[in-house]
Parts: structure tokens; C-alpha cells; sequence
């Protein structure tokens, strides 16, 4: 590949980059706590987004990243705790999604309304810090297989949805279909882990866990805001994310949950400066 000629006076931080060509999306990267490297965001509304590798901090004390996302009922507030840990604030609710206590001290953070684990692994399913982040009427929602170790939680299985506490909570499959741990066995079994998307106001938002690009996350509709793993050799592959967004069309995109040797920094840009 050779650099666009209309990119001349971007200055980029890493070699590679590769051109997907999606429209009209905002992406955001708020997972870049590097200080040489500045954080971007932009709307692209003709031309293609470029994925850019980088080297990327993840902060694990001190300031965490945090975003503000408009809803018909009140903003969200998302926290970016790092790896694939989230924390997200609405109408007085505390949503923490896979705490991680390698990550954070969550002893200074609010405990939560309600806690989403998307799978078994250990970064995912942690009880030091679910006993951190619990309190009296925290709701746990995790997979069957979770449910085997963590006691307490409530099931969700692929495909099913409740309501609690005026969230509506989809349980998407997570998987992998290519990426492999041997020659049988992928890192991700379907059926294992969930992925989650939530209804906060009039807004969706899809947390995606651990997974690839898979049939069920390009047959989502109305994805408002989208949390995509790129945890190689995990989860998803840069292609993989742009096919997955290409098909599901989120309005804005976060990818998450990144590879340490692999991180990426997104920018995107019009035709015209």
C-alpha cells in the first residue's frame, strides 16, 4: 500500500494502516492514554476510516476516560476502565461490565446496580473484583458456564432478553469461527459467551465480549453505540471489525478490549481538508 495523496500532512505514528472504506461513522478512541500520541475523533462522512497500530497505554489508576453518550432519558456516562472493562452511568445506575482488578482500584469506584460478564476467562469472570463491585441488590447477569464458579448470578443463554431496573438486556452470541486455539478447538465455543446489548433511553448499545464477526452481530439492527473486541489472536482481526460494521452500520464505534502488542489508534478523515 502506498500512503493516499490525500493524507500528505497527516503525521502517522505507525506504518501499517489499511483503508475500509465506511461511511458516516464516528469512531472514537478513548482507550489511548499515551501522551506522545493525541487522542482523535472525527466524523467521516464519504470516505474510509484508516486503523492505525500503535503502541497504546492502558491506564490502570489515577484520571480513567470517560464519555458522554445523549439518550431521551438522561446522558450515559461510560467509563474506560481498559482491556474489556467498562463501567457505565445512567440515571443514578452503576453498569459495570467485566470488572478486572489487574486494571483499577475498584475499591474508589461506585459499586454497581448491575454487572455484565460476558464469558468464563479470567479477565472477564473475576470474583476479587465482583466483590469489589458488588453491594445489597447487585444483579449479576452472566453465562451458564460462569454460573458453574460465580454462585449468585442470574443466566442469560444466547438470544434471550430481560428487563431489570428499566434496562433491557439482549444476550448476542460471542464466538469464534476462525481463530483457534488448536486445530479443533476455537478460543471461543458458541454458545459459551455472551455479548450484550442494552437499551438505555432510546439508545443501543452492543458491548460485544469476546468474539468474532460473527452471523448473529451482523444481523443487529439499530446499533446506536458498538463495542468491538480487537484482541488478536482472540477475537477480531481489523478486516474482521471493518465487515462486522459494514454490515451492522453502528453510529458510533469503540473498539476495545485490545491486544497489548497490537493497539490500535483510528483516524479518520474527509476527502477534502
Amino acid at each position: 500500500m502506498s500512503l493516499p495523496g490525500i493524507l500528505p500532512d497527516l503525521l502517522f505514528p505507525a506504518a501499517f494502516y489499511t483503508n475500509f472504506g465506511i461511511p458516516y461513522l464516528i469512531i472514537r478512541n478513548k482507550m489511548n492514554n499515551n501522551p506522545g500520541v493525541p487522542r482523535r475523533q472525527f466524523i467521516s462522512p464519504i470516505l474510509p476510516f484508516f486503523l492505525i497500530l500503535t503502541s497504546m497505554n492502558i491506564q490502570a489508576q489515577g484520571t480513567l476516560e470517560k464519555d458522554l453518550i445523549s439518550t431521551n432519558a438522561g446522558p450515559v456516562e461510560i467509563t474506560f476502565i481498559g482491556h474489556g472493562t467498562l463501567m457505565l452511568s445512567f440515571q443514578g445506575k452503576i453498569i459495570h461490565v467485566d470488572p478486572y482488578s489487574r486494571l483499577t482500584d475498584y475499591a474508589v469506584l461506585p459499586r454497581a446496580d448491575l454487572v455484565l460478564i460476558t464469558h468464563e476467562h479470567g479477565d472477564h469472570l473475576d470474583e476479587k473484583a465482583l466483590e469489589l463491585v458488588n453491594k445489597t441488590g447487585t444483579q449479576v447477569i452472566c453465562t451458564e458456564k460462569c454460573a458453574t464458579t460465580y454462585k449468585g448470578g442470574i443466566v442469560m443463554k444466547n438470544g434471550e432478553s430481560r428487563t431489570i431496573d428499566r434496562v433491557k438486556i439482549e444476550a448476542i452470541p460471542a464466538y469464534n469461527i476462525v481463530n483457534k486455539r488448536d486445530a479443533t478447538q476455537v478460543y471461543h465455543p458458541k454458545g459459551a459467551g455472551n455479548g450484550y446489548v442494552l437499551t438505555l433511553g432510546d439508545k443501543r448499545i452492543y458491548i460485544a465480549g469476546d468474539t468474532e464477526n460473527t452471523p448473529e452481530m451482523k444481523a443487529l439492527k439499530n446499533i446506536d453505540v458498538a463495542f468491538l473486541p480487537m484482541n488478536l489472536p482472540y477475537t477480531m482481526t481489523p478486516e474482521m471489525v471493518a465487515d462486522a460494521v459494514r454490515a451492522f452500520k453502528p453510529k458510533i464505534l469503540y473498539p476495545y478490549h485490545p491486544t497489548p502488542a497490537y493497539r490500535l489508534l483510528l483516524w479518520t478523515t474527509p476527502l477534502h481538508r
